[in-house]
């Protein structure tokens, strides 16, 4: 039987060939643990040292800046943990937006049941966050804004610059949540002006269990992690696994090598899968301010239950992975202001540097059919 179509790029990427094969030798004769001090450990440790800097060169960061995380989930919980326990820490509010990824709202939740005043921005209707409340949000004493660069389920990109330089001008510290932007679009720490970025591997073809939190110098944070200190000077404890941070960077490497291509083909395939969609849809999201290669669409008057039912031949999704298993409408979706019934009806559809047009040519015939089978009609 044949393997449905996959385009749930923002759930997860394949690895890409040039990234396995580096990761290779590391599981294997390459196996010494990196903190130790023999042979084994120092080609174990030099490795991680390039990774580091492959990743580094992606944001225009010093290599010592980039600490390694489980994930984007561990340096996000890290990076807003972090801030409101660090020593000396006497501010105690969190701001963020209503449509971030739940490592982050629930986060900041949890900071707020132990104490921290935690204000939640809303977005406009094509879901980006609007700058004087922002402002206001952050006041004399915010002490953390996190926010996202690229929203993974509805592919926007927020103003993180603005944002950032409102942070900083009210002595906050300024977290991004890059998990969905890293590798795909340009991000200089330098000129975003961000002091802490989270950023994962698998969205970016390369493998799961491994990401990354950039720490500006001078940043205040706390461990949350403690035991052997082998991370950021202390930052991070546990052994680094090898592989997977080779991975990460010839991950990092790659992107870099192939960032304008990989957008190009985005924004050919995005054009295509629209013009094939001849039934009503609205995009979720800013059509103009996004990633290309995330696509979420509502389709009124049609049950959005059956319609994924009905696409088992595509691997698509009604909104983020972590969340597949909730049955209320996507808390992004709600966020711009979708009734229940549509953000229902919506699939999240995401595609990359792996995926033909040919694939899109078939994902869009299979949504057509699909939607006029509940009796929609042509546009």
């Amino acid at each position: 039987m044949a393997r449905p179509i996959y385009l749930d790029y923002q759930a997860t990427t394949p690895i890409d060939p040039a990234v396995a094969a580096a990761m290779q030798p590391f599981l294997a004769e390459r196996f010494g643990n990196p903190h130790s001090p023999h042979r084994y450990g120092w080609e174990a440790d030099a490795a991680i040292d390039a990774a580091r800097a492959q990743i580094g060169g992606l944001l225009g960061a010093a290599p010592e800046t980039i600490v390694f995380t489980s994930g984007a989930t561990e340096a996000s919980n890290l990076a807003l943990k972090g801030v409101l326990t660090a020593p000396g820490q006497r501010r105690r509010r969190v701001v963020t937006v209503a449509t971030e990824h739940s490592c982050v709202l629930d986060t900041a939740e949890y900071l707020r049941e132990l104490g921290a005043e935690l204000a939640l921005l809303g977005v406009d209707g094509d879901g980006l966050v609007r700058l004087d409340e922002v402002e206001a949000a952050i006041g004399e004493d915010a002490a953390i804004v996190s926010v996202m660069a690229v929203n993974n389920e509805i592919g926007v990109i927020q103003p993180i610059a603005a944002i950032a330089e409102l942070a900083r001008r009210a002595g906050a510290v300024m977290h991004c949540d890059a998990a969905q932007a890293f590798g795909k679009i340009p991000l200089d720490v330098e000129a975003l002006g961000v002091d802490l970025l989270s950023l994962s591997g698998h969205k970016i073809y390369g493998p799961k269990g491994i990401g990354a939190l950039y720490v500006r110098p001078g940043t205040r944070v706390a461990p949350q992690m403690h035991g052997g200190g082998q991370e950021g000077n202390g930052l991070r404890s546990g052994t680094l696994p090898t592989m997977l941070c080779v991975g990460l960077g010839k991950a990092a490497d790659v992107a870099g090598a192939r960032m304008a291509a990989d957008a190009a083909h985005a924004r050919t395939l995005w054009d295509r899968l629209l013009g094939g969609i001849d039934v009503p849809y609205r995009i979720n999201g800013s059509a103009t301010d996004r990633w290309h290669g995330n696509l979420n669409l509502a389709f009124p008057g049609v049950d959005g239950a059956r319609l994924l039912s009905d696409l088992r031949e595509l691997a698509v999704s009604a909104g983020a992975a972590c969340a597949s298993a909730k049955a209320k409408p996507s808390h992004v979706l709600a966020a711009l202001g979708l009734p229940d019934a549509l953000a229902k009806a919506s699939l999240r559809i995401g595609w990359g540097r792996f995926t033909t047009e040919a694939e899109i040519d078939r994902a869009a015939a299979m949504i057509v059919a699909a939607v006029k089978a509940q009796g929609v009609r042509a546009a």
